[in-house]
């Protein structure tokens, strides 16, 4: 048995800057260029990437803009060349553009700053360290302090390096306060929290009472496990204070989440609130807390209140189409869920706005926004192609559905779950070969994942006579994950097919235990009747019919097996 793909795991970096191509060839057009490259092969390479990106295929459209940013002296073309590529993940194309524009424009932050995290990304530590020393040494003010400015940076990559590379950052800077907490709070990105709490010792002794390092002490005993320790600390430095800071309180109320006290938590943010009416970093914490507490309408009229300050509106419309979503309020829940086109739930929010509109009828409508969603939000294009094919998938379009996934492996050939959803399109329109060489490019691509060894195996089994490798490729996915019910399906439906039918029956009783789908019912009933027990078959069938009575499948195996039975 196999099933299609979840949802697609594209990463979205945390800090993105969007850049469309809209007027872009008349700043290309405008270059200057090497000898060996005219102005009209720059603007050629940037036609091309226009071109590609109209047509989806975005690594095609970063590559065209980074061959144009290198054949150009204007170092705006390598800065939209950079933005353009970072933003669409392809970070080898963004490091690329990144050196050229840190050639072109030696002197520009901006250049440095995306070229030393890029270098970070690759892996390359003495290089990223290099120039972000650069930039160190161009502070107009304490270098020390503009470590705090790499903070957000260093945290979207790998948390062993980065913190590595803070530590050498900071090295020089043993004396300052502000070195000592930034890299504190990268250890505290990293997981580390003893090292985390060694540094925001460290800075408390050079600056005493400085709540930010007070703060991330209490962080850093909360990330080493220790939650009780995390409350008392935060609840000292409330209490010992004749007026305690605002930020201590938000601080204990987090303690008090993580140890599930929520009503010690909405204590202090009340406090807070009290202080200081409509701060929205308070508001936004009391309309999470009471939303995971199901009190849906306070929860309502708090992210209302949310979005009236003007901060985190993209939390706020996201978690109000939620409440309206589950209030069965699909058209309101629809115009909420729009509005969110960044942040963390950009990618969930615009694919439930296409759930619900095919929900309510209108699948044109959801492949429409899906479209228009990714033509203005080009760092989502992907994930909108990918939920686009679902829906054309789900409506019988099955040609622009594998049309729809062709883009999303074309461009992220690494996506397991994009590889197998076309695969089973093919399938779908009858392309057994087709749907085989993916399945088989999946699992030898991807060799420790169950779900596309099992889709080989599932494939092989049902529909080829290739019965030595689909077994091969089911039992390695049932060693894998052995309570899996739809591979155990699978088990019992090759041992079937290799005609060894008691064997088969245990397994798929088995998998029926765990999981009453209506297809491991129709491979039970299947083996009833190979074995000649047509009674049996009938009497498993009928109630598999009272518990899937829409079902294809079953409908289609009665008419099969029992033509003349009422």
């Amino acid at each position: 048995m196999f099933t299609l793909w979840k949802s697609s795991k594209r990463r979205a970096g945390r800090y993105i800057y969007i850049a469309l191509l809209a007027g872009v060839a008349g700043c290309a057009g405008a270059a200057e260029t090497t000898g060996q490259e005219s102005a009209d092969t720059v603007a050629a390479y940037v036609e091309r990437a226009e071109t590609a990106l109209a047509n989806y295929e975005l690594k095609k459209a970063a590559t065209a803009y980074v061959t144009a940013a290198e054949a150009s002296n204007n170092d705006e073309t390598a800065r939209r060349a950079t933005h353009l590529a970072y933003d669409l993940g392809f970070s080898d194309e963004a490091l690329r553009a990144a050196r050229r524009w840190a050639e072109l424009a030696p002197n520009n932050d901006e250049a440095l700053l995306y070229l030393a995290q890029l270098q970070l990304r690759d892996g390359q530590l003495r290089q990223s360290e290099k120039t972000f020393r650069q930039l160190l040494q161009r502070s107009d003010s304490d270098a020390a302090k503009r470590l705090l400015s790499f903070v957000p940076f260093l945290s979207q990559e790998n948390g062993e390096d980065a913190n590595k590379l803070m530590r050498r950052l900071a090295k020089p800077y043993k004396t300052s306060a502000d070195a000592q907490y930034a890299a504190g709070l990268v250890a505290l990105d990293a997981g580390k929290g003893e090292e985390a709490g060694e540094r925001a010792l460290e800075a408390l002794k050079l600056r005493p009472d400085w709540l930010s390092a007070q703060l991330l002490r209490a962080r850093s005993l909360l990330v080493s496990g220790d939650i009780e320790a995390a409350i008392e600390y935060s609840a000292h430095i409330v209490g010992d204070s004749f007026d305690p800071d605002p930020d201590a309180r938000l601080e204990l109320a987090l303690m008090y989440l993580a140890a599930e006290r929520e009503d010690d938590a909405l204590s202090q943010i009340n406090q807070v609130l009290m202080e200081q009416p409509g701060r929205p970093d308070a508001l936004r914490l009391m309309a999470l807390i009471n939303y995971q507490q199901n009190n849906i309408d306070m929860a309502w009229n708090d992210f209302q209140d949310l979005l009236n300050t003007g901060h985190h509106s993209e939390d706020a419309f996201f978690y109000l189409g939620r409440i309206a979503d589950e209030r069965g309020e699909a058209v309101q829940a629809v115009r909420l869920l729009m509005q969110v086109d960044k942040g963390p739930n950009v990618v969930a929010a615009q694919k439930r706005v296409g759930g619900l509109l095919v929900q309510l009828g209108r699948p044109e409508d959801a492949i429409e926004h899906f479209t228009k969603f990714a033509r203005r939000q080009p760092s989502y294009a992907l994930d909108m192609l990918y939920a686009r094919g679902q829906v054309n998938a789900g409506v019988g379009n099955y040609a622009d559905a594998l049309a729809d996934f062709d883009r999303v492996v074309l461009n992220v050939p690494e996506d397991e779950g994009a590889l197998l959803g076309r695969a089973e399109l093919k399938l779908r329109l009858d392309n057994l070969d087709g749907a085989l060489a993916d399945y088989r490019l999946a699992a030898k691509r991807f060799p420790n994942s169950a779900l596309s060894l099992n889709a080989l195996g599932y494939t092989l089994a049902d529909r080829t006579d290739e019965f030595a490798e689909a077994y091969r490729a089911i039992k390695r996915a049932l060693e894998l994950d052995p309570r899996n019910p739809a591979i155990i399906d699978s088990h019992g439906w090759i041992l079937f097919r290799q005609g060894n039918y008691d064997a088969a029956l245990a397994e798929l009783e088995r998998a029926y235990q765990l999981m009453k789908d209506a297809e491991i019912a129709a491979h039970i009933i299947e083996v009833l009747w190979t074995q000649k027990r047509a009674e049996d078959a009938m009497a498993f069938l009928v109630q598999a019919e009272t518990d899937h009575p829409d079902d294809g499948r079953l409908a289609a195996l009665r008419e099969r097996l029992f033509p003349d039975a009422e």
